[in-house]
């Protein structure tokens, strides 16, 4: 072998190695949709972040067009079953399973949740909404006095129809729906945003949509029903990983995430809808959780 393709040899294994440790650096996107070769029954790791121990408070960020006069875009009965879901789902069985994520101190989430407040916003970033402008409005709520200041507190920014969030993936099959972290008043606030799936069925509400038709729904809202599925998602995410480095597996997946379109057992409703929970007065068909325990599963309460 001569010199000089010893020489390029061990230049092409340096390079091999160097790649090989880059890839294995890059930290996976927790919150990220599971792909075709991911494993979501692989197991939740803990990575050391903070986790939303104890009760949690919620309130609700009505943006875009909220009245009875907005026709497709948004209700008050779309607002009345959301805010029974927010009323209802604290202290759960469902809401419990978040119970075996605890934080680095072997404190848990209680499964305690309450309906804290409310507020309307028409439109003040516009009808195309980024993470940035997200961020803005719950922080200007905030700042404002609209609603409190609240270290316990989840801040869910809710649209109309007529409202996109492309860059949050809203609307895109391959995303999740959005989570994160704002600063009101030089303090880390938690929200999160449920986009409306009128504007979006078959991508945002496919529970309800089977070969391009509408299915009944628990409560008779396509756009109120999906929603508190989404919502619930997102209050799971943001209770075990609310600042993206608490719980996740080895593919960067949250629970709810793991759970992705998955409802297990259900009922039918007296209007001929499927549904697998009764909370309050109301029933509806939320995606399951994953339960954090040896055996692993999605279901809908710890046993």
């Amino acid at each position: 072998m001569t010199k000089h393709l010893r020489l390029l040899l061990m230049l092409f294994t340096v390079l091999v190695v160097g790649l090989d440790k880059s890839a294995l650096a890059q930290k996976p996107d927790p919150g990220q949709k599971p792909e075709d070769h991911v494993k979501t029954n692989s197991k939740m790791a803990f990575h050391g972040g903070p986790v939303m121990a104890g009760a949690l408070d919620i309130y609700l960020i009505w943006y875009g067009c909220w009245d009875d006069n907005c026709g497709l875009a948004g209700n008050t009965t779309i607002q009345t079953i959301l805010r029974d879901f927010t009323s209802s789902i604290g202290g759960s069985p469902y809401l419990q399973i978040n119970r075996t994520y605890p934080n680095v101190n072997g404190q848990i989430p209680t499964g305690a949740a309450f309906y804290a407040g409310e507020v309307v916003d028409r439109y003040s970033r516009g009808p195309e909404l980024s993470a940035s402008d997200i961020q803005g409005i719950v922080a200007d709520k905030i700042v404002s006095n609209a609603l409190p200041q609240d270290p316990v507190g989840i801040y869910v920014v809710l649209a109309s129809a007529d409202v996109s969030s492309n860059a949050t993936g809203f609307c895109i099959p391959s995303a999740n729906p959005h989570h994160g972290l704002t600063q009101a008043l030089g303090v880390a606030t938690k929200y999160a945003f449920v986009g409306n799936p009128m504007r979006c069925p078959s991508v945002a509400a496919p529970q309800f949509i089977e070969n391009g038709n509408q299915l009944p729904t628990p409560n008779g809202s396509l756009a109120a029903d999906a929603m508190a599925s989404t919502l619930a998602n997102l209050l799971n995410r943001i209770v075990t990983n609310p600042s993206g480095g608490a719980w996740f597996d080895r593919y960067g997946l949250e629970n709810a995430v793991k759970c992705d379109g998955q409802f297990g057992e259900t009922y039918l409703t007296v209007t001929g809808a499927r549904a697998n929970i009764k909370l309050g007065y109301r029933d509806f068909l939320i995606q399951e959780n994953w339960v954090n325990d040896r055996k692993g599963r999605c279901a809908m309460n710890l046993f």
